[in-house]
Parts: structure tokens; sequence; C-alpha cells
């Protein structure tokens, strides 16, 4: 189960992420004081002993890092610059609570994507912050845009759509190759079991040979004992028995004169 300090850590992110998906004034300061109280509960969460996993925590931090990013992207002057800094911002891979479909941090992302694209566009154009109160007049003047302007314009968005679609690219073969790479690895698991098991195999199968040998050594050690005895006992009793003949024989036919 979470414990107080998590609980606590993940109202404060979500509360975060509500407020970052909302237009900010300039003299908005909750959501960079909130966010400095997230950098000190992540880093208690960290020291607490029921702390959550690794993966948990890991996703923690990549939410507050994206919080930080999008709160310094923010102070930059130039449009163009937001947009750069908003490229290398990393969102949220999870929902921070159960309701949501999509993590928050990710449609913030897509968010601030959209308004900086809009705010280069609109400086591109020559077009001010105060849309609402546009004259016919301003109105005639944008249309009337020199023709340059216009396709520098699109040359901006075709630029942006290019490097969103290298990312996409760059993430689906970033995807591809950590399943290849699973892959390969249970793979090569699968072999060096199957080598191990095949190798205790030979290493049972040798030890079994090698004691049937050495019973079998003793055998014909015991055996080859048996047949030195019998063959001396038997030449024991062939030579007594040629002795006693040969003097029986000189006894029973004496020497011819």
């Amino acid at each position: 189960m979470a414990s107080r300090l998590e609980i606590n850590f993940i109202r404060l992110l979500s509360r975060c992420e509500s407020i970052a998906s909302e237009k900010r004034g300039e003299t908005e300061w909750r959501l960079e004081k909130y966010v400095g109280a997230l950098e000190e509960m992540l880093v208690a969460l960290r020291k607490c002993h029921s702390k959550p996993t690794q993966e948990v925590l890991t996703e923690y931090t990549r939410k507050v890092d994206f919080l930080k990013g999008l709160l310094e992207a923010e102070k930059l002057s130039s449009p163009t610059e937001k947009a750069l800094a908003n490229q290398f911002l990393a969102p949220g891979r999870t929902p921070t609570i159960a309701n949501e479909r999509m993590p928050a941090t990710k449609t913030v992302h897509m968010q601030t994507k959209a308004r900086c694209t809009g705010e280069m566009r609109d400086e591109l154009l020559g077009t001010g912050k105060s849309g609402k109160g546009t004259s016919e007049t301003d109105l005639r003047n944008r249309r009337g845009l020199p023709l340059d302007e216009r396709q520098s314009a699109a040359e901006l968005e075709a630029v942006l759509q290019h490097h969103h679609n290298l990312q996409e690219k760059l993430a689906d073969d970033m995807l591809n190759l950590a399943r290849n790479l699973k892959n390969n690895t249970l793979a090569a698991q699968n072999i060096i079991k199957q080598d191990n098991q095949t190798l205790s195999q030979s290493m049972r199968q040798a030890d079994m040979n090698f004691e049937k040998l050495k019973t079998e050594s003793e055998r014909l050690e015991q055996h080859t004992k048996k047949s030195v005895n019998w063959l001396l006992w038997l030449m024991l009793i062939l030579v007594s028995f040629t002795f006693i003949s040969m003097i029986l024989f000189i006894r029973i036919f004496p020497r011819l004169r």
C-alpha cells in the first residue's frame, strides 16, 4: 500500500499537472512553488522505508523533471527557443491518477508544443499577442502579407512537421531495437540454459561411467588375483606329482647294468 507521503506526492503532482494544462499569466507563482515542493517530497520518498518500486520512482522523477523543464522553457524570451526546449522535454508514460486515459504530462506537452508553434507563427507573420482587438485593417494587412513571408511560414510548418516525423520514427526505431534486443537476449538465455542442461547430463554420465569403470577394475583385479593363485597351486601340484613319479620310477626300475 502507498504511504501517506506518496499519496500527498501524487495529489500535489496531479495538481501541478492541472495547473500546467491551464493558461497561466506572468504573475502565476503557484506552479513553481509546487514543483519545488515536489522535488523535496521526491527526495523524501527515496529515503523512506516504505518507498515505492524503482520503476515508480523513475516515473515520478520523469514527471517532476518534465514540469521543471516546462517552467524553464517558459522563462525563455524567444518562441523559437521555447519550441526547441519543448522538443527535448520527456513527458510521463503512465497516468498519475486512475481516471486519466492519457498521461496529463503528455497532454500538457502537446498543448505547449501547439502554443509554441502558434507563437512562432505569430512572430513570423508579425502579429501581436492581443488577438481579440484585431481590427479589419489588421486583417487586411495580414491577408496582404508578402509572398516570401507566407512561404517562410509554410517552410517553418514543414520543418516542424519534419522534425516531429523524425522524432516519431526515431522512437519507433528505438522501440523495435529494444524489442529485437529483448528477443535476442531471451534466445541466448534459452540456448545457454540448454547448453547447461546438456553439460550437466554429460557430467552425470561421465560420473556414472567412472563409477562403473572403477567397479569393473576392482572386479578384474580380484579375478586376476584368483587366477594367479589357482595357477600357482596347480603348478605346485604338478611339480610335486612329477617329482614323486620320478622317484617311484627310479625305485621300480633299477638302473641297467
